[in-house]
Order: C-alpha cells, then sequence, then structure tokens
C-alpha cells in the first residue's frame, strides 16, 4: 500500500470515527474519546511542537495512529462498519466542510492574534 493510499485510509477512519461520535450506539466514553482524538488530530495545534527535533513529529507518527486504533477498538463493530461505509461515501463526494474550515481559520486567527499583539 502506498503511502498516498495510508493517507486516504487514515483520512477515512478519522471521519468513521467523527461520524461514530455522534451515533447512540456508541457509549459515551468512547463518544468522549472520539472526540478528543479526531479534534487533535484535525487541530492544528500539537502537544509537542513540530520544529523539535525528532519529537516534533512523535505525536503526528506515532500518538495520532495509536488514538485511532484505540478509538476504533472502543466502537461497536457494526457501528464502526456502517460509519465507514458513510464516510466513504461522504468523502466521495469531495464536499467540503465549510464549518471545519471557517473553525480552523479562527484558531489560526486567534494564534495569530496573541502573536502579534502579545498578550
Amino acid at each position: 500500500m502506498s503511502l498516498k493510499e495510508k493517507a486516504k485510509q487514515l483520512k477515512n477512519e478519522t471521519y468513521a470515527l467523527y461520524l461514530a461520535s455522534k451515533d447512540r450506539r456508541v457509549p459515551w466514553y468512547a463518544k468522549a474519546f472520539v472526540v478528543v482524538i479526531v479534534a487533535y488530530a484535525l487541530s492544528p495545534i500539537d502537544l509537542i511542537p513540530d520544529f523539535i527535533p525528532v519529537l516534533g513529529y512523535l505525536d503526528d507518527l506515532i500518538l495520532i495512529p495509536a488514538g485511532i486504533w484505540l478509538a476504533l477498538k472502543m466502537v461497536p463493530k457494526d457501528v464502526l462498519d456502517d460509519c465507514r461505509e458513510r464516510a466513504k461515501q461522504e468523502l466521495g463526494k469531495g464536499k467540503t466542510n465549510w464549518l471545519g474550515v471557517g473553525i480552523v481559520i479562527v484558531i489560526w486567527a486567534m494564534i495569530l492574534g496573541l502573536v502579534i499583539w502579545g498578550v
């Protein structure tokens, strides 16, 4: 499997977990964990900043995939299968989630404002 295919699979799994977090058949503790992992995976802010040599990419290479793996184990299999199918269909349409884009832009603008004005 190529790197591009693995990245696409990771995107599908992340979106399927997002869909699972909204499903009422998923236990509350799994939903909470899924929300944290998906938010962290999509967040522009890292636990370990990327500019730190070697350790900077540790969260991207180990923590996020390990968190996604654990979250996949917490979601019931039938729910996960349904969510994977929905994710494949929705991501296949190529729709842009403008709310998500807006949230990321607002976060980056706030960070930029803090850096510029030194608050």
